[in-house]
C-alpha cells in the first residue's frame, strides 16, 4: 500500500462520558461510575508500541484533573498531548464564556502535566459547526495552532463544510488563523462516507475501510484516523439507553482491537504535528 504518512489520534475520555449517553448521565454523576479510562488507554498504548506507532492524544480535562499520572505516561511513552475540552459538552450548546473557561482550565492543566505546551484541539463529538466558528477565536486566543474538529458530513450532532479536505488554514471570525486538520470523508458512489475511524471503522468491514483509506492516499494526501480508549473494552458495563445510542456505541467492540492492529500494518501514522510539519498546508483565502 502507498505510505503517506498518516496522523493517529485517540480520544482519551471514558464509557460514560460519550454524548451517546449524555441524556442518560449528567455530567455531575460521572464519579459514581467505575472508571476504566486508565486501563483502556495502557490497552491502546500497548498496541501502538507493538505496532511502532506514535499517536496524538485529545485528553479530556476531566481525566486528566482525576487520573492525573495518565497524562505523564501517555507523554513517557513518546506520544503527543493535545487538548478534547474540559466537560464533553458539545461546543454549539455552551456559553462562549463556559468554552472559554473551559477551554483555559483544559489546557494548562494538560501543560502542566504533560510539562510541554499543548497546541492542538478536539471539540466533543467534532461539535465546531456553522453555529460555533466563535469557538475558533477562543482557540486561536489561547494558544492553540491546529485544530481537528470539523466533521464535512451529515450527522445529528455534527457536520461542516470545510474549504480542503486536507490540513488547511483557516480564519476565525475575529480574523485569527490556525490550521484545521478535517476528519477524512470519501466519496463512494455519490455518497460522502465518513472514514476517519470511530464507530464508522467499528460498523464497515476492515476492507471497506482500508480500500476508502487507501484511495485517499493514492491522491499523496494524509487522513486523520480516530480511536477511543473504550473502544478497545468490550467488556465494559452497560449504559440503559435508546436503541441508537447503544448501536452507535456498542457495535463491534470485540473486533475493534484486531481490526487497528492491521491498520497499523497496512498504513503508515504518526502524530498530528509531524504529519503537520511535513505537508503542504493550504493557505487561508484571502477576504
Amino acid at each position: 500500500m502507498t505510505r503517506v504518512t498518516n496522523a493517529m489520534t485517540v480520544d482519551v475520555e471514558d464509557y460514560f462520558q460519550v454524548s451517546a449517553f449524555r441524556d442518560q448521565i449528567a455530567h455531575e454523576a460521572w464519579s459514581s461510575f467505575e472508571s476504566r479510562v486508565v486501563m483502556n488507554t495502557r490497552r491502546v498504548l500497548d498496541v501502538f508500541d507493538d505496532g511502532a506507532t506514535k499517536a496524538t492524544f485529545f485528553v479530556l480535562g476531566w481525566v486528566a484533573d482525576h487520573h492525573p499520572g495518565l497524562v505523564r505516561e501517555i507523554v513517557a511513552r513518546g506520544h503527543e498531548i493535545a487538548c478534547h475540552g474540559y466537560s464533553h459538552a458539545l461546543i454549539y450548546g455552551q456559553s462562549i464564556d463556559v468554552f472559554a473557561e473551559e477551554t483555559h482550565r483544559a489546557k494548562s492543566l494538560l501543560e502542566d502535566q504533560a510539562q510541554q505546551r499543548v497546541i492542538g484541539y478536539r471539540a466533543a463529538s467534532f461539535s465546531i459547526t456553522e453555529a460555533s466558528r466563535w469557538a475558533l477565536d477562543v482557540l486561536a486566543e489561547a494558544g492553540f495552532e491546529y485544530d481537528s474538529s470539523m466533521y464535512p458530513v451529515r450527522h445529528d450532532l455534527y457536520g461542516t463544510a470545510v474549504q480542503s479536505a486536507g490540513p488547511h488554514r483557516i480564519t476565525a471570525p475575529g480574523g485569527a488563523t490556525l490550521v484545521e486538520f478535517p476528519m477524512t470523508t470519501r466519496s463512494l458512489f455519490g455518497v460522502t462516507l465518513p472514514i476517519s475511524g470511530g464507530g464508522y471503522f467499528r460498523l464497515y468491514p476492515y476492507r471497506l475501510s482500508a480500500h476508502l483509506l487507501e484511495a485517499v492516499n493514492r491522491d499523496t494526501e494524509p487522513f486523520v484516523f480516530y480511536l477511543h480508549p473504550w473502544e478497545f473494552d468490550p467488556e465494559q458495563p452497560r449504559i440503559n439507553a435508546p436503541l441508537k445510542s447503544r448501536f452507535r456505541h456498542y457495535t463491534n467492540l470485540h473486533s475493534c482491537e484486531g481490526k487497528v492492529r492491521t491498520l497499523l500494518r497496512d498504513f503508515s501514522f504518526a502524530p498530528m504535528t509531524d504529519v503537520l510539519a511535513a505537508y503542504p498546508v493550504v493557505a487561508a483565502p484571502s477576504s
